[in-house]
Parts: structure tokens; C-alpha cells; sequence
């Protein structure tokens, strides 16, 4: 029997406002418990909420970039449950008129035959609310500690609809939704921070023999909570979809609704509760909060959107011809995108210098050699010189000018690829211009031929066993007798060029 995984995904994204949600303390972490706290966000007595504007206009924003229709008229509503983290005995949250509605998300993820294909993923709601405190388990003491820090700050929660049909596609979904919240700058997204949470709902449905849905209908959900990390979200899931599957092939299929916690050191998921619906928590209207009249924060959301992580994918491919695997690479870097972008622009306005030289296949050509050499140089090996420099590309010293100049200089030839990683290493730590560097440091392509004969002609002379050994059948010795001229030009000689003439010389001596 088979079974088709029903996979919805909530996600809270935590704003970076200056102030809480409805109360003026500040909204930043602390190493120091309960100072960021007021009598507002304790609900103390004589105390008003006043909603945060800014958190308002970032939902509104988010909202527009996932395709939701905004509720112009809006509200907040109380979701009343007691648990020690909740210092008011209830949450402002939105229950019937959230900010947006009925959105759509598009993302990608490989089939089975390693190919990528667009899957549409449709978004219930987005509203905002506000967090709750956070409780420290103490496992010396056996005390549950609460730090009320974070106790209202303000949330995006984002309620996909039940159209995530792997772990895989979940994953793709997360990255996605974090993505677009960078691009916005209304969240870092960070899960290992908690700036971003997920909570996961998954059940299973039959399949027929031939692949069609046994009923129309859903199977009662199980939520799966403490998912803290992308890696974690992939791991329970996939562990559920094992625990249910088992469950059904038992004829002891999951009949209600529960929350389970998972377990990442066991690699389990373990029982909490009975899942509350709707009513168990009572909600009405907040009477201290007015309601929200949306209508010119959507206009202005719609002039505000940027060029969004899709639609910058689309562009590239098509303005700097990119592979798809460098796109996903660049795209998932907003600081790196930029750069990639100031890149090629210096690059294209060299190709415009010489169109009257070039014809259009040659632009073509070198245009397409451009893009190899970027996704080689920038995004292969400079990424790893800047990890093995522990630099990130936002504090690059690199100019895109002088990066520009480096490219230039390897299609010309100019240079080999082992000192241009060598220059590539210097430019990092000095930001130095690459012709200096290549003055200074010697290390432009070796062009003496003559020279280069010399030096091929005393390696073979030093190392007659290997030359024998070639001429006997032993043809890959040709790459070690290259590696020791290499090593003699310290790497100034083009290795075509090596290789040539020591074919030439060596089987000049076959006898």
C-alpha cells in the first residue's frame, strides 16, 4: 500500500522593529534575564497596548510579497491559554481578519531524476502577534526557569496550506519564506537564533494501486513542535511520515489531532497533548486595540516591494547566463547578489567597449566565457578563500572593479589559473589592484619559449627512469614530469603549453 505524506507548515518570523509589539520597551536580546520588560507587556493594571506600526507595515509587506489579498480592514483578538511563559493569561494574536489571505508561494526542489521542477504552494494566512517569554529548563535544579525578555515581541506567523508533499519540499519552502524576509529586511530568519521558528502539521493519506487518492478527505493531523533548525524540520518529518506510515500498515491509524515534541538527540518524536482547536482558546476581540484600516499601507506595500528572490533568479539567467546551481548560490546571498551584480557590470560595459571590434558571435562567446569564469572564480574559489580567511563577502576587500580586472586578465590569458588563485588569496587580505599584484608578486604568464624548452629539456635529463617509463606505455607520467616544470616556473608557464613541448621533446628521444 502507498501513501501520500499532507505536510503544512507554520512559521514565525520575529521582526526587527525597535520596540515590542504593543508596548515601548526595546526589542533586542540579552544575556541578562527580565530586563527588557514593562508593565504594558505584563498587562499590569491601568496599562493600554499601543500597536506597533512599523511591525504592522512589515506584515502588510510580507503579505504583498506572498501574493496574499490584504484585509484593509483588520483587527487583533485574544487567544486566552494559561502557561507560565504567557504573563498576561492570553496573547494578542489574529484570529477571523488577519493582515492577508489566500497567497502563493513558488519554489523548487529536485525530482528523482535529479531535475528541478516549480511547485506552487498555496498560503492560508499571514497575522501578527505577539511572542511569549521563554522558559529555561534547568536540568541541575530540575527548575523550569522564565526570562520574560522576549515577551512581546512581535511575530509574522505564516500558515501554509497542505500542499508540502516531502521533507524535501518543506525544506525548500523554509529556505524560500527566509529568503523573501531577508530580501524585505523585515526579519534576519535565523532558526539556530530563534529570529525564525517552524512548527509542522503532517498526516498521511492512502493511495490506490495507481497512484490515485483513496477519499478526498484529510486524516486527523499530528503537529510536530521544537523544530529549531532546517536539519531538524527534514529529520522529524521524515521520522513522522516512517511512524505513521507503520501506524496504518498496523490497522492503528492516528484518529485525533495531538502535538508531539521532538526529540533531536533520540531522533524521535514524543507525545505532548490532545491538539486544541479553535475554540478551546476562546478567542474575541482585543478591546483595548482599535481596529486596523490597512487600505494605504497595501498601496504603499505595493510600491515598496524590491525585485524578489523569483524573480532575481529569472533575471539572472537571463541577463548574465549563469548555470541554475550558480543562481540558487547567488540569489540565497542578498549581499553577494549585489556584488554579483556590480560584477558583471563592469564586465558587460568592457564587452560594450569592444563591440566595434567584435562580431556578435565573438560578444556571444565572450559572454558566456564571462559567466563560466564568474561562477568559477567568484563563487567557487574566492567563497573559499574568504572561508579559509574567515571573511564573509559583506566585509570584502575586494573591489567589483578589481574582481572585474582579474576575470579580464584570465580570459586574456594573461595569467594561469594557479597564480590566479594566488592572486586571488593576495587581493583578499589587501584589496591591492590585480596588475599590481601581479607586477609585485612576479606572477605573469611565463611567454619565453625558448626558456620554457630549456627547463623541459633539464627535466627529463634529471629524471630518466620516468621518461622510460612514458616511452614504455606509462602515459600518465606526463603529469608528473609537467608538475615538475610547473614547479620551476612557479607556475608562471601555461600547462598546455608545458605539456606540448614536453610531448614533443620526449618522443624525440624514443629510439
Amino acid at each position: 500500500m502507498r501513501y501520500e505524506p499532507i505536510i503544512g507548515l507554520e512559521v514565525h518570523l520575529q521582526l526587527k522593529t525597535l520596540s515590542k509589539m504593543f508596548a515601548p520597551e526595546a526589542n533586542v536580546e540579552s544575556s541578562v534575564p527580565n530586563v527588557n520588560i514593562s508593565p504594558v507587556s505584563l498587562a499590569h493594571p491601568g496599562t493600554l497596548p499601543v500597536p506597533n506600526k512599523r511591525a504592522i507595515e512589515m506584515g502588510v509587506l510580507m503579505s504583498t510579497a506572498i501574493g496574499c489579498t490584504i484585509n484593509t480592514h483588520s483587527k487583533f483578538d485574544r487567544k486566552n491559554y494559561f502557561y507560565p511563559d504567557l504573563p498576561k493569561g492570553y496573547q494578542v494574536s489574529q484570529f477571523d481578519l488577519p493582515i492577508g489571505q489566500n497567497g502563493e508561494l513558488l519554489i523548487e526542489v529536485e525530482d528523482e531524476h535529479k531535475e528541478r521542477r516549480a511547485i506552487k504552494i498555496g498560503i492560508e494566512r499571514l497575522h501578527l502577534e505577539e511572542d511569549a517569554a521563554k522558559n529555561i529548563h534547568d536540568a541541575s535544579s530540575g527548575k523550569t526557569l522564565v526570562d520574560y525578555n522576549r515577551a512581546g515581541v512581535p511575530l509574522i506567523e505564516l500558515v501554509s496550506k497542505p500542499d508540502l508533499r516531502s521533507a524535501e519540499e518543506a525544506k525548500a519552502y523554509l529556505h524560500e519564506i527566509r529568503l523573501i524576509a531577508r530580501t524585505l529586511g523585515v526579519s534576519d530568519a535565523d532558526m539556530e537564533k530563534g529570529h525564525m521558528r517552524c512548527d509542522a502539521n503532517i498526516s498521511l493519506r492512502r493511495l490506490n494501486d495507481d497512484g490515485s487518492i483513496e477519499g478526498n478527505r484529510f486524516n486527523p493531523k499530528t503537529e510536530i513542535k521544537n523544530l529549531n533548525s532546517f536539519r531538524m524540520v527534514e529529520r522529524a518529518l521524515r521520522y513522522e511520515i516512517e511512524r505513521q506510515k507503520n501506524l496504518w500498515e498496523s490497522n492503528t491509524p492516528p484518529m485525533e489531532t495531538v502535538t508531539r515534541g521532538w526529540d533531536d538527540a533520540k531522533g524521535i518524536t514524543v507525545l505532548q497533548r490532545i491538539k486544541e482547536d479553535s475554540a478551546d482558546y476562546r478567542y474575541f476581540p482585543d478591546p483595548d486595540l482599535p481596529r486596523l484600516d490597512l487600505t494605504e499601507m497595501a498601496e504603499e506595500a505595493t510600491r515598496l516591494i524590491p525585485e524578489l528572490p523569483a524573480q532575481k533568479r529569472l533575471r539572472f539567467k537571463e541577463e548574465y547566463k549563469l548555470s541554475d546551481e550558480d543562481i540558487r548560490m547567488v540569489v540565497e546571498d542578498p549581499s553577494l547578489a549585489n556584488y554579483t551584480e556590480a560584477l558583471f557590470s563592469e564586465l558587460h560595459a568592457w564587452i560594450e567597449t569592444k563591440r566595434t571590434e567584435l562580431s556578435e558571435e565573438e560578444v556571444e562567446a565572450k559572454t558566456t566565457l564571462m559567466a563560466r569564469l564568474v561562477g568559477t572564480w567568484l563563487l567557487n574559489k574566492w567563497i573559499g578563500v574568504l572561508n579559509a580567511q574567515k571573511k564573509t563577502v559583506a566585509d570584502r576587500a575586494i573591489s567589483p572593479e578589481n574582481f572585474a580586472e582579474l576575470i579580464l586578465l584570465l580570459m586574456d590569458n594573461q595569467i594561469t589559473s594557479a597564480n590566479a588563485l594566488r592572486m586571488l588569496e593576495v587581493m583578499t587580505k589587501t584589496g591591492a589592484d590585480p596588475s599590481h599584484v601581479m607586477e609585485d608578486h612576479g606572477f605573469g604568464k611565463m611567454e619565453d619559449t625558448p626558456e620554457l624548452a630549456n627547463l623541459v629539456v633539464k627535466a627529463l635529463d634529471a629524471h630518466p627512469a620516468e621518461v622510460n617509463r612514458y616511452l614504455d606505455g606509462e602515459t600518465q607520467l606526463l603529469k608528473f614530469l609537467m608538475g615538475i616544470v610547473m614547479k620551476e616556473t612557479e607556475g608562471r608557464a601555461d600547462p598546455g603549453l608545458i605539456q606540448n613541448l614536453i610531448s614533443v621533446e620526449i618522443e624525440s628521444r624514443r629510439k
